[in-house]
């Protein structure tokens, strides 16, 4: 009879402790982890029923003093000098698919998708942006003399439109390996076998031998049909990264002093000379500031410098987001979600969208009106309220178990709508927005009917959140002046999210 090892006994105990929770929100609930130990492991505890709004901003790769994470920045840098060497060639439809175009790294569960983690990835118009902007605007890209290090952050900088979701879209696939290697550590050493799977990762890490992405083999967590990557906590950041276009717009009075380059402080103020005048806009300032960056990509450079300086400023600004968002997903956030399946019947499904875009917001509504879960948004000690973003994030956890389709943001023609609920033909929208806005007003009166047309439908919920009385009075007036308090009063629906007392105080 073969003897038992410590091993196999230490094996033998997790799986007799673990067992799924299907309703778990958290990675910490559905593998039955505690909220310490992966703490101590350093990820982050993600949700796996809807992404949430971290991402990872490879700044803190590089001002990182862990020679690990040095590394992997300098890894992503290898790739794009890799790339920036072969920009002369031309972009056949075979190196587009292998070299440029990259899937989202969904299963990290991180981003901007409400109610799952299905976002676009870099498609062929990202392809053909990186190609060109190597080729041009970047062509020394590796070679900078006036910044201590490349960053991938500039294609961002040079290109409206290339935001912090791009950005750390291409950074978790050029060091997806490393964070697969990660996970599968952690898993092998925390989870029972049966919360876990021997997966091969596609496009794990790229052969220069070869130039091809390779596949790898990782043993790793395993839900609903999909593995799980965990991501180091001190590698997020929410809001923008470090390196950010907005930032460099604001900042351009500043760049051309970075430099002792006298010759380019002559020719951008003689390039603003021609174009500005004292009667120019601040919309007029900020496109000629982005032309002269293109005009003069030394001042990218410039920004870039002043960032690095002041690098561990984004270290602490980092760390404090993230923290505090961990906390007020952890601490509000799962509270919402677990109160919402225990406290109401939401999921007893109605038949149509409409009723199911109804019936969700009606549920809302009661848990922050009677249920405290006004205390998930409006935090009070001098903390600022959730914003629509976050509203709506709250709200999507509603509509996770949903066997209606459900989306986010789509766009048909006149501007995105929050959410979008349909089967087939039947579809229905929903629009939040925040009570004390200056366009509540036109937006109540015109917003949905816009989208409506757009997304051939006429069912729709106008959802206005308000934090204080005053607001909610506000909400109340611009719908009684619409007349939308009588017979389309269900459409337009006021929640109650200000301070409420203790029934015991009442």
């Amino acid at each position: 009879m073969a003897t038992e090892t410590a091993e196999d006994e230490d094996q033998s105990a997790k799986l007799d402790l673990w067992t799924a929770d299907p309703a778990g929100v958290y990675f910490s609930d559905r593998f039955n982890v505690s909220p310490p130990v992966l703490e101590q492991h350093g990820a982050f505890d993600i949700s796996v029923v809807s992404d949430l709004p971290v991402f990872i901003d490879p700044f803190l790769l590089f001002n990182s003093d862990k020679d690990e994470y040095k590394a992997l920045h300098d890894q992503i840098l290898e790739y794009l000098r890799f790339l920036r060497d072969h920009a002369h060639e031309p972009l056949d439809p075979g190196r587009i698919k292998s070299w440029y175009t990259f899937s989202e790294v969904r299963q990290n569960w991180l981003g901007f998708t409400v109610g799952s983690n299905r976002g676009h990835g870099l498609g062929k118009a990202f392809a053909v942006a990186l190609h060109a902007a190597l080729g041009d605007v970047l062509d020394n890209f590796g070679d900078e003399a006036i910044t201590s290090s490349s960053h991938v952050e500039k294609l961002a900088l040079i290109r409206k439109g290339v935001g912090r979701d791009t950005i750390s879209d291409l950074t978790t696939n050029l060091i997806k390996h490393y964070l697969l290697r990660y996970t599968s550590e952690f898993a092998v050493a925390e989870l029972a076998p049966a919360a876990r799977k021997k997966v091969s990762v596609p496009r794990a890490k790229f052969n220069y031998n070869t130039q091809t992405w390779a596949t790898a083999q990782y043993d790793l967590p395993y839900t609903e049909g999909d593995f799980v990557i965990l991501t180091p906590a001190d590698l997020l950041t929410k809001d923008e990264t470090w390196i950010n276009r907005s930032d460099m717009l604001n900042s351009f009075d500043l760049l051309p002093d970075v430099t002792d380059n006298d010759r380019l402080r002559s020719d951008v103020n003689n390039y603003l000379r021609t174009r500005l005048t004292r009667r120019s806009t601040d919309k007029e300032r900020q496109e000629v500031h982005a032309l002269a960056m293109l005009q003069f990509p030394e001042l990218i450079d410039c920004y870039i410098k002043l960032k690095e300086d002041t690098g561990d400023q984004a270290v602490a600004t980092s760390r404090d987001k993230v923290l505090g968002t961990q906390q007020l997903l952890r601490d509000q956030v799962q509270r919402a979600a677990h109160d919402l399946s225990q406290k109401t019947d939401l999921f007893e499904k109605p038949w149509t969208s409409y009723d199911e875009a109804l019936r969700a917001v009606a549920t809302f509504k009661h848990y922050v009106e009677n249920q405290d879960g006004w205390r998930v948004i409006n935090r009070g000690d001098g903390k600022a309220f959730a914003n629509e973003s976050e509203v709506q994030g709250f709200f999507g956890l509603l509509l996770q178990a949903s066997r209606f389709d459900v989306n986010r943001e789509v766009n048909n023609g006149r501007g995105p709508v929050d959410f979008k609920i349909s089967m087939g033909l039947d579809k229905a929208l929903i629009e939040f927005k925040l009570a004390k806005s200056s366009s509540l007003e036109r937006n109540m009166e015109n917003q949905l009917a816009i989208y409506e047309t757009a997304n051939k439908t006429d069912r729709s919920v106008f959802v206005v959140i308000g934090y204080t009385r005053t607001e909610i009075t506000k909400a109340e007036r611009v719908r009684k002046k619409l007349e939308l308090d009588e017979g389309d009063a269900k459409n337009v629906v006021i929640i109650d999210a200000s301070p409420k007392q203790s029934a015991s105080k009442v």
